[in-house]
């Protein structure tokens, strides 16, 4: 079979379908690529499950409350501890659905910025002028091979993240620097919604180092870089770049932000004890299909003649720290899908002029059908009592309640993987720990996860030891030892249980 049967069936079924039905068949292709993802979150809600959500929507709503940004440690036993919320438009944005759509507005947010993704991924192969079934199936394999676990601040990045792609592939090979423009009104948004806006940077970087590796043989007459690149001035490029790391700079912490970006996204301890900060694993079909989709992408880039410094550059770059990280893995992934879109129509630019034209009301059928399924999907959502009992399977919120009823002594000792849901649902209690890794530090997270594990003595560490309540994972090895051994057992009383959780008070 051909490419331009895999990639061009139109070409091939002209003879039997016409131009409307083929039509109707891009349409509902379009239509299910674009929805797929956002009706399957729909389904099982994966939003509400996520722990870190809750602490952007407790700040959020602080935030909301106060009219101004966190420069302490809210919510923890440790106030005094300074913290920049990097993130803090992101909670604004999420605290203001909430309040508008209650705890619907998690998963709605997820659907749309899945939307979002998917549609970037289509616009980032037919930019490459792909032809449309190649664009659909680039699309397809990129949003099988991102994890559909990522957190809704992640789905923001991957969206700025494919806009400044999109605005720096436009821009080379059009030789116009007027889609570079756009980047400081995107860095100025992005930098306000994300720590990932660094990774931004990065990319831009490259861009800036790639143009400037290319203007050296074209002033020198050599010919081993791609001449269907159009060069673009230095300077204009350096102007533009400049004001997008300004506009980044305009944010309550002004360049502040920059190292607490990097503390929130890279910590020692969390390359110790998160799973989605280690190296790719490759237990997932998606990490083999990532693989290859990569592979595949460096052979395109090999296949050629002439070198794209830039392509080359930043594929390396994403590839290296998707391996290392997989949960950046994204970004390999969206750079893959624009090589490889290039590639596939480079061999089979002779039959370009072949793909069938596109009808005039293909699009907006496309966004009314869209619009019609993401609306009825929304409507079906469940409502806020089947969604705090939803929440039930996850989270302990039968404990929380019990804890609040009987007026539990403080201060709380919790598992780490609930204590930003503790901070939205049990707001009377400070956490010992929660998801801010750049809050507490390399040294209280080790000491947290050293305890936890058994490795030390339940009073080396000050909040397990100072704690009067224990809200614990009911099935967890510090449950047993509680409630086994004669030494631990003779201090803490069992005070509540159910399948999920296990609180214990302090003995007086």
């Amino acid at each position: 079979m051909t490419v331009s049967a895999i990639f061009r069936p139109e070409r091939h079924l002209g003879k039997n379908f016409g131009a409307p039905s083929i039509a109707l068949v891009r349409t509902i292709a379009l239509v299910l690529l674009f929805s797929a993802s956002a009706l399957h979150e729909a389904v099982q809600l994966s939003s509400i499950s996520d722990n870190s959500v809750w602490i952007h929507l407790r700040t959020g709503l602080w935030i909301l409350q106060t009219h101004s940004v966190p420069h302490s440690g809210l919510f923890s036993q440790y106030p005094a501890l300074p913290w920049m919320d990097s993130s803090w438009g992101y909670d604004i944005l999420l605290a203001v659905a909430y309040k508008l759509s209650g705890l619907r507005a998690i998963p709605l947010l997820l659907m749309f910025f899945k939307v979002a993704v998917a549609v970037l991924t289509f616009l980032l192969a037919r930019g490459a002028k792909a032809s449309f079934w190649t664009a659909v199936s680039l699309s397809a394999v990129a949003q099988y091979v991102i994890p559909t676990s990522q957190s809704l601040p992640y789905a923001i990045s991957m969206i700025f993240f494919g806009l400044e792609l999109l605005l720096l592939e436009s821009s080379r090979r059009t030789g116009n620097v007027k889609p570079l423009y756009a980047l400081p009104a995107l860095f100025l948004l992005w930098a306000n919604l994300h720590a990932l806006f660094l990774l931004g940077l990065l990319l831009l970087i490259l861009f800036v180092i790639s143009t400037w590796i290319e203007s050296w043989p074209r002033r020198s007459a050599l010919n081993w870089l791609d001449r269907e690149i159009r060069p673009l001035a230095r300077q204009p490029v350096l102007i533009a770049s400049a004001c997008s790391l300004l506009a980044a700079v305009v944010n309550p912490y002004t360049l502040h932000l920059f190292a607490a970006a990097y503390r929130t996204l890279y910590s020692a301890a969390g390359f110790s004890y998160f799973a989605e900060m280690r190296a790719m694993s490759f237990r997932r079909p998606q990490d083999y299909a990532l693989m290859l989709l990569i592979m595949a992408a460096f052979l395109a880039l090999g296949r050629r003649r002439s070198l794209r410094v830039f392509e080359l550059l930043a594929l390396t770059a994403a590839t290296l720290l998707g391996f290392r990280i997989q949960r950046e893995a994204w970004m390999a992934a969206l750079l893959a899908v624009t090589i490889l879109a290039d590639a596939i129509e480079r061999m089979a630019r002779d039959r370009e002029s072949q793909e069938a034209s596109r009808a005039s009301w293909e699009n907006a059928a496309c966004a009314v059908i869209l619009t019609a399924i993401l609306l009825l999907a929304a409507f079906r959502l469940p409502h806020q009592d089947a969604l705090r009992s939803r929440l039930s399977q996850t989270f302990p919120v039968k404990a929380c309640d019990f804890i609040r009823d009987h007026g539990l002594p403080q201060p709380l000792f919790n598992e780490y993987s609930w204590g930003s849901f503790l901070t939205w649902y049990l707001p009377e209690y400070r956490v010992a720990i929660d998801g801010r890794p750049e809050l507490y530090g390399d040294e209280l997270t080790d000491g947290y996860f050293k305890v936890i594990a058994g490795g030390e003595r339940l009073d080396a560490y000050p909040a397990l030891g100072n704690a009067q309540t224990l809200l614990l994972p009911k099935q967890s090895g510090m449950v047993k030892a509680l409630t086994t051994l004669p030494a631990l057992s003779s201090q803490y009383r069992l005070a509540y249980s159910d399948d999920l959780a296990a609180v214990f008070t302090r003995q007086p």
